[in-house]
């Protein structure tokens, strides 16, 4: 019964990390940048599908088109960035 409650407490500590992009070698930071801004789309995808109370089912679908909207949508600070 304690493996039990030890694992049910310990489901958050399963979730992947933000990555740092300053915890890593200079060589792999942009990179690491670019995951981290991955990472922030999806998560902010999956914030959205639960404002949105999508269903179980319906989750990944929703979340796949949020990011392919977000991928194909300009970012404001890259665009500004790059004129």
């Amino acid at each position: 019964m304690t493996f039990v409650v030890a694992l049910a407490l310990s489901g958050p500590a399963f979730a992947q990390k933000l990555v740092d992009p300053n915890a890593v070698a200079p060589e792999y930071r942009e990179a690491a940048e670019a995951r981290r801004a991955e990472q922030i789309r999806q998560r902010e995808c999956a914030h959205q599908a639960d404002v949105a109370k999508v269903l179980p089912r319906d989750r990944i679908a929703h979340i796949t088109k949020c990011l392919a909207e977000a991928e194909a949508a300009p970012h404001p600070a890259t665009a500004s960035a790059h004129e």
